[in-house]
């Protein structure tokens, strides 16, 4: 007897938590075309990017360029569901999820490699570090520069069996996308280049334009 009311009491209390932490999420970036006013909405963006960065390689706006790209800065982003008949919403064509569009089977890896149990692709830190994550295995797999944000793209989106095999030469929308995160990246870098020191100012006695 107890059981039959648990079941639905633990949905219901999952269902509650999800939502709630949707709505405590931060908004997206009002303007998401200059780096700099994305970080003064969010400056602990800038701090887990940097921490990525430090880690793994990526550049800071290439990682943010990414995060762009794949969900526009919305936290729990997933892809639209498919229509049966046109009409009757059915499947979602992946299961990616989240700042990053990470899908289950890969951010499962990133848990076991690199991640942990408690790692959220809605949280920017998580996606963050597992964008770089997956950048230095392209580097280390496929040998594309983390300074090549392009053909990382490329790798990201086929994944990096499909990118060796070239799977992406016959799409030209997926090379479109790619061009696209490669022309964000190099905006935000030079955007980041006359304001990154506001940033570095992690410090209690540090003050702007003296942080380094």
């Amino acid at each position: 007897m107890i059981m039959k009311w648990l079941r639905p009491l633990l949905a219901m209390t999952t269902l509650l938590w999800m939502t709630g932490c949707a709505m405590l999420a931060p908004a997206p970036p009002s303007d998401q075309r200059n780096v700099c006013e994305i970080f003064r909405e969010q400056p602990s963006w800038y701090d887990h990017a940097r921490s990525s960065q430090e880690t793994w390689g990526t550049p800071i706006a290439t990682q943010m360029a990414f995060i762009k790209r794949e969900s526009s800065f919305r936290s729990h982003v997933k892809p639209p569901r498919q229509h049966l008949l046109g009409f009757i919403p059915w499947t979602r064509p992946s299961s990616a999820y989240g700042y990053a569009q990470a899908q289950d089977p890969v951010w499962g890896e990133y848990e076991d490699e690199a991640g942990s149990l408690f790692a959220r692709r809605t949280h920017i830190k998580h996606a963050t570090d597992f964008i770089g994550w997956y950048n230095a295995r392209t580097h280390r797999m496929t040998g594309v520069s983390l300074h090549n944000p392009e053909h990382l793209y490329l790798a990201y989106h086929e994944g990096q069996g499909g990118y060796r095999r070239g799977s992406y030469r016959g799409k030209p929308a997926v090379q479109r996308a790619a061009r696209e995160v490669a022309s964000t990246a190099r905006h935000y870098q030079a955007q980041l280049a006359s304001c990154e020191a506001e940033f570095r100012c992690d410090r209690f006695y540090q003050v702007w334009p003296f942080c380094r």
